[in-house]
């Protein structure tokens, strides 16, 4: 199960990247230290603001990590985002962005703030970032939303950096392969928060693979060390993906509830609160497939929310903002994985440490005898 990849850190297990505040330096370090891979999200960050958060990482920890990177959006929603581009794609509707609008304009009055601006930027600052993590090498930078061209993931390999892609299906980690990434994130539909399809096209909404039999299609597909994504919460879980065919594991929602995450208290207690009994994938909150807890505002707004991303995650990250700061979480974004009523209140890197050995007891029991070749070294 060994690989350039999972060389870097003892255990196969991955922090995923969750961006707006969660994986900050401090719980990305706590992992790394703990024999996991942190990592950073870059995404809706600055590329200021990212390489101050790398600075402050490598002053918490001298273990590798990794830096998640968006890839910029083409004009058209069902367009592919990667080296493929969108050249003379039709625009996104923006009638339906500003119908939109009109429908969360109660939202709006309700939290005392203004709706946001739709046409703030589609690129999420590629370039700049790209140019900062060619300037500062770090181990590890992931991709979502799309495939990087060929010349950008030759150019990180050259900088000493190892390049993750996210693939949805077997065709996406073939287009990661043929781009020369050195490593797909295999995601199932389980996952928390937006899936990293390449391509949204609306009449797949509520669709997706399951991790299990997404793995078994990608092993078969490349050949490529894979990264398994989509709901795990224990090391029996890790197990599970480790057998059929994965090299490491990577977990989110088991993260979130963790001190060291940046997610607001509220967020953290809705996992496990029994008011929130489901998750579903909805483009309420920012106008992409994302998979958050059931609560009102993706109740009422989700069935009418556009294909537009990130105009839509624009317009309504002032109402986020405001329900997270009133404390409210029937109306922010409460991103979780299918299985968050798993989720643990343990420090980060304890967690690391019982998702670790919880995997070796699995590994002990399935193959009747030492944890050799579960992948943990």
């Amino acid at each position: 199960m060994s690989s350039a990849l999972t060389d870097l850190f003892p255990y196969p297990i991955v922090q995923a990247p969750m961006a707006g505040g969660v994986s900050v330096p401090r719980l990305a370090a706590a992992v790394s230290e703990a024999g996991g891979l942190g990592f950073l999200a870059a995404g809706y960050k600055t590329a200021d603001g990212m390489y101050q958060e790398i600075k402050q990482l490598r002053s918490l920890t001298a273990r590798p990590f990794g830096v998640n990177v968006f890839m910029p959006q083409p004009e058209s929603p069902g367009a592919s985002t990667g080296s493929t581009g969108a050249a003379g794609a039709a625009p996104f509707d923006a009638g339906a962005v500003d119908i939109y609008a009109h429908q969360l304009a109660g939202e709006a009055a309700w939290y005392e703030t203004e709706l946001g601006d739709p046409d703030s930027g589609r690129d999420d600052g590629y370039d700049a970032k790209l140019a900062v993590l060619l300037d500062n090498p770090v181990p590890v930078v992931s991709f979502h939303f799309g495939v990087p061209a060929r010349e950008v993931l030759d150019a990180l390999r050259r900088a000493g950096t190892l390049t993750l892609v996210t693939a949805t299906t077997a065709e996406e980690a073939l287009a990661v392969e043929r781009a020369g990434a050195d490593a797909v994130i295999v995601q199932g539909v389980e996952a928390g928060g937006h899936q990293g399809t390449h391509r949204d096209v609306p009449e797949n909404d509520g669709g997706g693979i399951g991790l299990l039999s997404l793995i078994a299609q990608v092993r078969e597909a490349v050949n490529l060390p894979l990264v398994a994504a989509g709901g795990i919460m224990r090391g029996s879980q890790i197990a599970a993906v480790l057998a059929a065919g994965a090299n490491a594991a990577q977990l989110g929602t088991a993260f979130l509830a963790t001190p060291e995450s940046g997610a607001a208290a509220v967020h953290k207690q809705a996992l496990t609160n029994p008011l929130f009994v489901r998750t579903e994938l909805t483009r309420a909150f920012s106008g992409r497939p994302a998979r958050g807890l059931v609560n009102r505002f993706l109740r009422e707004h989700g069935p009418y929310a556009p294909a537009a991303y990130p105009e839509v995650h624009h317009l309504t990250s002032p109402l986020r903002k405001a329900a997270a700061k009133a404390g409210d979480a029937q109306g922010m974004a409460l991103w979780a994985g299918q299985g968050h009523r798993m989720a643990r209140e343990l420090p980060a890197g304890q967690l690391v440490e019982v998702l670790a050995a919880e995997l070796d007891a699995a590994w002990t029991a399935l193959s009747g005898g030492g944890a050799e070749g579960s992948g943990v070294r």
